[in-house]
C-alpha cells in the first residue's frame, strides 16, 4: 500500500510517499480503507524531531483518518463496509496518512453522517482534544462564562463550537482578520489579542481553555475555583501548583483514543452543532506541503490529505 513515510527528522521534504506492507487486523480491530486524513500541529513536531513520541525514524506520522471497513477481525465493534472515523493508538505510531490503517475498533467510531470522509478526517484528534478538555475536565455547563485561546484553530474551533453546544457564554481570541470566523462559530465576544490584553478586560471567568501554553496569565482571569484547562502544559508540575495555590483548578489534557466521545461529538454534528472548518484539502504526495501550511501557525481550521 501507499503510505507517507521519513527515514530522518527534518522538514517537510523528508515526507515521502512509499509502498509498505499493508497491516493486518487482529481480534477485535477492523482495517480501515482510509479517504482521508488530517494534518495536526503534533504531526509537525514529531516529524521535526522536537516531540521523541516515536523514537527514531524511519516510522510514518498522522492520526486522524476516516474510512470505510474492509476488514473486521474477531469481535470487531463494526461490520465490513461501515464507514468510521477515529485517531487510532494517540500517542503511539498509527501511520495515519496511508492507503490503510488496522486500529482496534474501540478507538474508532462511525462516521458522521452529514460529513464526507474530508469532512470527518478533520474532527478526531482536534475535536477530542477540545472535547476531553472542556466537557471531561471542566465539565462545562450553561452559563458558564468560558475563554477559549487560538480559536480559530484547529482545536480551538471546536473548542467554541464544544462550549456552545453545552450552553456557555464563549469569548474568544483571534487576531483580527479572524475575527467574523469565529463569530460565525457561535463566540459571544472575540477579543483581538495583538490589541489587546485579555487579562486586563476579563475576569472572574469559569474556564480558560489554553492551548497556547499561556497558563500563569490565564489563571489570572478565572475565578476562585475556576478551571484552567491546558493542552500545552499538561505535564508542567509546576504549573499545576501554582494554579492550585491560587485557590483555581488546573486540568492537564493529553489527548487520548475515545470512542465514546467521537460519539457524541458525531451526534453533535448531525444536529448541526459543529461544524469543521476545512481550509485545505491536498493528496497524499502533498504531504510535505500540508505541514508547511499547518507548521505556520496561521491556518484556519484544519488541512486534510485527499487519500483517495
Amino acid at each position: 500500500m501507499r503510505a507517507v513515510i521519513q527515514k530522518s527528522f527534518g522538514g517537510p521534504e523528508v515526507l515521502e510517499v512509499a509502498e509498505i506492507e499493508q497491516p493486518q487486523p487482529l481480534s477485535g480491530e477492523v482495517l480501515v480503507r482510509v479517504h482521508a486524513s488530517s494534518v495536526n500541529p503534533v504531526d509537525v513536531v514529531v516529524r521535526a524531531g522536537y516531540l521523541p513520541l516515536l523514537g527514531q525514524p524511519p516510522f510514518g506520522v498522522g492520526w486522524d483518518i476516516s474510512g470505510v471497513v474492509e476488514v473486521a477481525g474477531p469481535g470487531a465493534r463494526y461490520a465490513v463496509g461501515e464507514e468510521v472515523y477515529g485517531m487510532p493508538f494517540f500517542p503511539r505510531a498509527a501511520t495515519g496518512y496511508a492507503e490503510y490503517v488496522a486500529a482496534p475498533s474501540r478507538q474508532l467510531a462511525r462516521k458522521p453522517k452529514s460529513l464526507n470522509h474530508i469532512e470527518a478526517a478533520a474532527l478526531p484528534l482536534a475535536a477530542l482534544t477540545a472535547w476531553q478538555g472542556l466537557v471531561d475536565k471542566a465539565d462545562i455547563k450553561a452559563g458558564d462564562r468560558v475563554l477559549i485561546h487560538r480559536a480559530a484553530g484547529g482545536v480551538g474551533h471546536f473548542a467554541v463550537q464544544i462550549a456552545k453546544a453545552r450552553g456557555a457564554y464563549v469569548i474568544a481570541l483571534a487576531s483580527a482578520a479572524k475575527h467574523d470566523f469565529v463569530r460565525g462559530l457561535g463566540a459571544d465576544e472575540v477579543i483581538d489579542y495583538r490589541t489587546t490584553d485579555y487579562t486586563e478586560v476579563l475576569h472572574d471567568l469559569d474556564v480558560v481553555f489554553d492551548s497556547n501554553a499561556d497558563g500563569e496569565r490565564s489563571a489570572r482571569v478565572l475565578k476562585p475555583g475556576g478551571v484552567l484547562v491546558s493542552i500545552m502544559e499538561h505535564a508542567n508540575p509546576e504549573r499545576a501548583a501554582q494554579v492550585e495555590a491560587a485557590g483555581r483548578r488546573f486540568a492537564g489534557v493529553s489527548v487520548e483514543p475515545d470512542y465514546a466521545a467521537l460519539e457524541a461529538i458525531a451526534e453533535l454534528v448531525d444536529a448541526g452543532k459543529i461544524r469543521p472548518h476545512v481550509s485545505e484539502t491536498l493528496r497524499l504526495e502533498d504531504a510535505g506541503k500540508a505541514h508547511e501550511l499547518v507548521g505556520s501557525g496561521q491556518t484556519v481550521g484544519k488541512v486534510v490529505l485527499a487519500v483517495r
